[in-house]
């Protein structure tokens, strides 16, 4: 996003933990690659510990589980008009609004399909739906001024950037298809392969349902995306409505040259904790206060977790401990 907006003449500054990336951006560029666009934007890039001065906004592109240290980070530098968008996987604008207020915290809805490479290289795999909105306060504000020139400067990453007034709704249904992007990363299948298997298909949709229950005990309302259409997933749907879904989600990824989950990456190539405690963890803690069960995402949890520790080998016996 930052190299989108850069090239299209937004000021933008950059800010990561990673050394060498910081040290080969401001060596050569930031290079984007992948079948969207290959290019290189040239921008300032900075450590946490070097970066200095104030910013009206700032996107916070973390981890879900380096949330809060990044916020108290990030709080520093942004101005008291400014405000913190956040462009995760996750419910994170709930703890970003713990350190800088309701009224600095903006939620966004990604879902194209991006890989850091090396320093200095980010794939650009597959486009995705992209929304803003007001995170907080009532409906009829959500979709503010500031909402409005984050869409308009955003439709510079992607045309069809929108702006919204129910950004939890994104989200939330996020956190289900999440929920089976987990499962999958539980083998070493592609997405657009494991939601394809006939075996396994009863099992997403019913972690599906799961999440969406909790969100329905919220209030919350989900949204539809990029082939996951949450009315699909509910106990009253049209029979063979869920499978047609997925259908178009192993569609969806079909066109995208990012294969493999994040979360995949994180076990198989970058052995490294994902971020299933903060996506999927809260959903287990949010449906329990909801007296709402939640077994098979809690069992997901689990199952990760093996993984992580080297307890447990990626592979398709998994999702049979999981069906099980």
């Amino acid at each position: 996003m930052g190299a989108f907006l850069a090239r299209a003449g937004h000021d933008v500054t950059l800010v990561d933990t990673v050394t060498e990336h910081v040290a080969a951006i401001n060596r050569a560029g930031l290079a984007i690659t992948g079948p969207i666009a290959e290019f290189s934007a040239r921008m300032p890039a900075f450590t946490p510990d070097t970066v200095q001065g104030t910013w009206d906004t700032i996107i916070l592109a973390t981890k879900a589980h380096h949330t809060a240290a990044a916020v108290r980070t990030l709080l520093p530098h942004l101005t008291d008009a400014g405000c913190v968008v956040s462009a995760q996987n996750g419910l994170n604008e709930l703890t970003i609004a713990e350190a800088v207020g309701e009224q600095r915290t903006v939620g966004a809805f990604v879902n194209f399909g991006a890989d850091y490479l090396e320093p200095g290289v980010v794939l650009y795999g597959g486009r995705g739906t992209v929304a803003v909105g007001e995170a907080f306060g009532p409906p009829d504000t959500r979709i503010s001024p500031r909402v409005l020139r984050i869409r308009d400067a955003w439709r510079d990453f992607d045309g069809r950037a929108t702006a919204t007034a129910n950004i939890f709704g994104y989200l939330w249904a996020k956190e289900a298809y999440g929920a089976m992007l987990f499962a999958t990363a539980l083998t070493n299948d592609s997405i657009a392969d494991a939601l394809a298997a006939p075996a396994y298909r009863d099992l997403y949709i019913a972690l599906a349902r799961e999440v969406l229950a909790v969100a329905l005990a919220q209030g919350i309302q989900p949204e539809s995306f990029d082939g996951f259409d949450p009315a699909a997933y509910l106990p009253d749907a049209t029979p063979g409505s869920a499978s047609r879904s997925l259908d178009d989600l192993v569609a969806h990824n079909r066109k995208s040259a990012k294969t493999h989950s994040g979360i995949w990456r994180d076990l198989a190539v970058r052995k490294r904790p994902t971020e299933v405690d903060a996506q999927l963890g809260i959903i287990v803690r949010l449906g329990a206060e909801r007296g709402v069960p939640t077994p098979l995402t809690a069992r997901v949890v689990t199952l990760i977790q093996e993984i992580e520790r080297g307890e447990r080998p990626l592979a398709r016996e998994n999702l049979e401990a999981l069906a099980a």
